[in-house]
């Protein structure tokens, strides 16, 4: 699994139980952190000419599939099959495509493993937005949370709504904090520090919460290019300091939320994972405005969360089972989403 935010790849070896419910364990789990080299490509690669990312989807495949083999060598371990989110370049389900990089033959090739990948494209060839795909994931993993909230580089969320999963994007997260941050010449804001020094713009607030993606109808989903072309411009637009910045986004993005689930009776429990769960600043936001009981869990499912459920997505794929939810994506039906590389 590699996010928008670029903190790294997380690999994740999991089992998966079935009986009546179904069960998980996570018994190896590792993040491995993007160099220099890596980062700048990943960070600029929606820039380069079509032969280029072609170049780049194949050696970020050899890439992973590396890294996978050394993870198995480490632990001693042989996986039934290698499940694989990529790393998005392009998102665009309104004009009919989205992109992920890491050849799923590169990764078979160099890993030694069958691999399953690609999991985003049929469903946007069916209508949908390709995304979010992780709630089919809180529906059968985490039944007990009435809401599923990931604070990774895009602020996501996943809820049953007349009986049905739905799930959307909520606002830009760590892929604003993360870049305002490396203002300051740190890759991430610790526990929220600076934002925490900084002060609230009320104008900048209320100029973020009228973007128009917020009165666009559910199903809905962000990418990177709609943040670098409507957000930061806008945000740049105010001449604000670092600090203040970062504590009005955080605010922003916790009055979003609240807008969700605000209405909400007591008693309801939202879970949060993603990095932003280790956001101090972030998490009393939330808290302050939220009107639900959060529950931030162990660090691993904080972390590795979203790894779990494509490894599960990718066991729904083998068993030929439905791993994309068109009541989430609002394609015409649901589906059964993934490519396959048999070794």
């Amino acid at each position: 699994m590699s996010g928008t935010s670029l903190d790294g790849v997380d690999i994740a070896y999991c089992e998966f139980n079935f009986d009546t419910i179904w069960s998980f364990r996570l018994i190896h789990a590792e993040t491995i952190i993007y160099d220099a080299f890596w980062k700048k490509i990943l960070g600029e690669i929606q820039k380069e000419s079509a032969e280029k990312i072609s170049e780049i989807d194949c050696s970020y495949g050899k890439f992973l599939g590396n890294l996978v083999k050394d993870f198995c060598k480490k632990y001693t371990i042989s996986p039934d099959f290698i499940s694989s989110h990529g790393h998005t370049v392009f998102h665009q389900p309104s004009k009919g495509y989205t992109k992920q990089i890491g050849s799923g033959a590169y990764i078979a090739a160099n890993s030694g493993f069958p691999v399953i990948c690609d999991f985003r494209s049929l469903d946007v060839a069916l209508g949908g937005q390709g995304a979010p795909l992780v709630p089919i994931g809180d529906k059968y993993l985490f039944p007990d949370s009435d809401y599923c909230l990931n604070l990774g580089g895009i602020a996501n969320i996943s809820f049953e709504y007349n009986n049905e999963r739905i799930a959307f994007d909520i606002c830009a997260c760590n892929l604003i904090l993360n870049y305002y941050s490396l203002k300051k010449g740190v890759s991430f804001d610790k526990d929220g520090e600076i934002a925490a020094s900084g002060k609230i713009s009320t104008v900048l607030l209320n100029s973020l919460n009228q973007l128009p993606y917020y009165s666009k109808p559910f199903p809905k989903s962000l990418g990177r290019e709609d943040i670098e072309k409507d957000i930061i411009p806008l945000i740049d637009s105010f001449n604000l300091s670092t600090e203040d910045v970062l504590s009005t986004f955080c605010e922003h993005i916790s009055f979003q939320i609240a807008n969700i689930t605000g209405k909400s009776k007591k008693g309801k429990k939202m879970l949060i994972t993603g990095g932003g769960a280790l956001n101090s600043f972030l998490k009393k936001s939330i808290l302050k405005n939220s009107n639900t009981e959060v529950i931030i869990p162990n660090k691993e499912i904080i972390e590795f969360k979203e790894a779990i459920i494509f490894a599960f997505l990718g066991i729904l794929r083998i068993r030929n089972e439905i791993n994309c939810l068109k009541t989430v994506t609002g394609a015409s039906k649901d589906s059964c989403g993934g490519a396959i590389y048999a070794m």
